[in-house]
């Protein structure tokens, strides 16, 4: 078998036997390829001249044997579109030149439930991506970028967004950042995962972790090979004060989401941060700061991040995830300088850079205050759902079925339960009914103690399907 390649616009790959002569031969390696599905229903060919230049052939030679493959239904010649693989039924498509027909497929009915409503915490709704701002940021970045930006750069990040972040947080979250310090990373578990690496070389074997938390998180300071100490959370965030004893003096860092609690929707209170960077400062201790929802408060200014009074002690995390979506995979930390070049050592062995055309276009959307004009218009949206959800469970809690707690913040509240609710059964539930809700026991370092409680999101519904998800959830809690 020689092998053939076409490079006229796009690759083409044919196997053509020895022996044949080169018309048979393309004819052949064609059927081949469009039976076995290499080349797919609508793939455009190259034109003859092109694929006739790198078979070494004449022109005709190719015409005819498109030609006669258009005869036998394997080509559609479109006018002005040039030559196209047609669409075969399933009889007409083998694995092989020669191989037997397939049987017709037998059709069976579709037994696959009806997509189920999704009342999931942890994603924003798709359709608020900013897609036209996006696009004209990207361009205007990549128009004026320098042309080292399209090369091997800082594994720290574009010094252009490393700028603008460090100007955008100590405006909007009062953290005290330069661009040299400012870690550009794949998200927020990127971050988390490098800074458990660094604390594993650094000898600390103890990571303390909100409970109830995101057991994904969990897993992540797990497999740097650290142990996870289980650090109460209650009306007013994590206890800090617990961190110089109940089993908890051997920690040598703790992770914490200050600004709105994941999954009970409380914040950090001013007495319980003091404890926290007390803690840190007499110790040595690293505090990871998540800031988990920063942006989306929506009774008040939010509260500022606990970084911006323990620059030192405290390693800020965030993300776009929430704001402009997760497609666009950027994540950033302001790292304490004692920590900053065993961090960017660890970003370096890691991937060792993250891409620079999207951290391009999002400097530019900072810059511009496309960011922030974004964010408050997510922000309004976020709020009129919660709002709603609340307004819905209104009469539930009333009769004390239910406890909707937390901030007004987020993308997601915690509905707690009464004592002798089956929490498991109301998930069940729902399910029944078409909607998918989480419990709270999941997300505790040991499932299934505590109180009961549904940990309900509203950011992943579209616009139309959220007060129908309410209405399930509603039923779902023995409402109407």
């Amino acid at each position: 078998m020689n092998d053939r390649w076409s490079t006229s616009g796009a690759d083409l790959h044919l196997e053509m036997g020895d022996g044949t002569g080169k018309r048979s031969g393309l004819e052949g390696a064609l059927r081949d390829a469009i039976r076995a599905g290499r080349l797919a229903p609508g793939s455009r060919l190259p034109s003859t001249r092109a694929l006739a230049h790198d078979l070494g052939c004449a022109r005709g030679t190719v015409t005819a044997a498109y030609d006669q493959l258009v005869a036998e239904g394997y080509l559609e010649a479109r006018a002005g579109s040039g030559t196209r693989v047609a669409a075969l039924d399933a009889t007409r498509v083998s694995s092989a030149r020669g191989a037997p027909q397939a049987p017709p497929e037998r059709r069976v009915p579709d037994l696959r439930p009806v997509r189920m409503l999704r009342l999931v915490p942890g994603s924003p709704d798709a359709t608020t991506f900013p897609g036209a701002a996006w696009s004209r940021s990207t361009r205007a970045a990549l128009a004026t970028a320098p042309t080292e930006a399209f090369g091997v750069g800082d594994p720290r990040g574009r010094p252009e967004l490393r700028t603008a972040l460090a100007e955008y947080l100590a405006r909007t979250r009062g953290v005290v950042a330069d661009p040299r310090r400012v870690v550009v990373t794949t998200g927020y578990a990127q971050s988390l995962a490098l800074v458990a690496q660094v604390l594993h070389g650094a000898d600390v074997r103890h990571v303390a972790m909100e409970d109830p938390g995101l057991g994904f998180h969990r897993e992540i300071v797990r497999r740097a090979g650290l142990e996870v100490r289980a650090l109460p959370v209650d009306g007013d965030g994590a206890r800090t004060d617990l961190l110089a004893g109940a089993g908890l003096d051997e920690v040598g860092a703790v992770v914490v989401t200050p600004a709105h609690q994941y999954p009970t929707g409380s914040t950090l209170a001013p007495a319980r941060r003091r404890a926290l960077l007390d803690w840190a400062r007499s110790t040595g201790g690293l505090v990871i700061e998540d800031d988990y929802d920063g942006e989306f408060r929506y009774d008040r200014q939010p509260v500022g991040a606990v970084q911006g009074i323990g620059p030192d002690e405290v390693v800020y995390a965030g993300s776009v995830s929430k704001t402009i979506g997760p497609a666009v995979r950027l994540g950033w930390m302001v790292v304490p300088e004692r920590w900053l070049d065993a961090v960017v050592d660890a970003k370096t062995h890691a991937d060792y850079r993250t891409g620079s055309a999207d951290q391009l276009a999002l400097a530019h959307l900072i810059e511009s205050h496309g960011y922030d004009r974004h964010v408050r218009a997510v922000r309004g949206r976020y709020r009129r759902r919660r709002d709603l959800l609340v307004g819905r469970l209104a009469g539930l809690v009333g009769g004390g079925a239910v406890e909707v707690s937390g901030i007004s913040a987020g993308l997601h509240a915690l509905i707690g339960l009464p004592g002798a609710v089956d929490e498991a059964a109301v998930v069940r539930r729902a399910a029944d009914l078409g909607l998918e809700v989480t419990g709270l026991a999941e997300h505790r370092h040991v499932p299934g103690e505590g109180v009961p409680g549904l940990v309900v999101g509203y950011g992943t519904p579209s616009e139309p399907e959220v007060s129908r998800a309410l209405d399930l959830l509603v039923r779902a809690l023995g409402g109407p």
